[in-house]
């Protein structure tokens, strides 16, 4: 596929993969950019919504017992069952082998990346994704860091590097295609959005 066609390109629930780096309390606690139970919201509802939709979850920490804790408990209730965590020491998670080897095993070419701090633990294995040839995307909004300017900087030499950058309800409302599939139900539910919930509800009233 050419440069533009990697854009222009739908995500599926056949071609995508969604990879969760280092959602971790130690580092939660420092985001300034997003407030922090919306970004906990958003990452827990992208693990729903790719659960509900089949699609595989790829899910790492680092330094988890030293230096930046645990996934964040809502995150963790959100995975599916037996959802391995891979924990490293590599600043970028596309640097250990196991990391790497699990985004391989899925055999899906669109990577949707999330991760806490943006510009690193997003963005970092964003790039080297594609460097080896994977379609790379990050849910802005599932992701969060320290700063507005590390935000901006991070979103900047993103794009640069050719990283497609969208947000976590899109990327799976994409994905699911056909508003009639047996799953929709389930993956609005998933995504939590305020206003489909009083979209919803306004459409029961007006239904009875």
């Amino acid at each position: 596929m050419n440069e533009r066609g990697k854009y222009l390109e739908p995500v599926t629930r056949e071609n995508a993969a969604v990879v969760l780096v280092d959602h971790q309390v130690g580092l939660l606690s420092g985001v300034r950019d997003i407030p922090v139970a919306e970004l906990k919201h958003n990452a827990a509802a992208l693990a729903r919504a790719a659960t509900a939709l089949g699609i595989p979850l790829v899910v790492t920490t680092t330094a988890a017992d030293s230096m930046w804790g645990p996934t964040a408990p809502e995150l963790v209730e959100a995975l599916p069952a037996g959802q391995e965590i891979i924990d490293r020491s590599s600043v970028n998670a596309w640097h250990d082998d196991r990391v790497r080897e699990a985004v391989e095993a899925t055999g899906r070419q669109k990577l949707i990346f999330a991760g806490v701090s943006l510009e690193v633990c997003a963005a970092l294995p964003a790039y080297a994704a594609t460097a080896a040839g994977y379609d790379a995307y990050v849910a802005v909004d599932a992701s969060g860091t320290f700063s507005q300017a590390k935000r901006e900087a991070g979103l900047a030499r993103m794009q640069q590097a050719g990283v497609i950058l969208s947000d976590y309800a899109t990327l799976m409302v994409e994905a699911l295609g056909d508003n009639a599939a047996p799953e929709s139900a389930a993956v609005y539910a998933a995504l939590d959005m305020p206003f489909a919930v009083l979209v919803g509800q306004i459409a029961a009233a007006h239904r009875s």
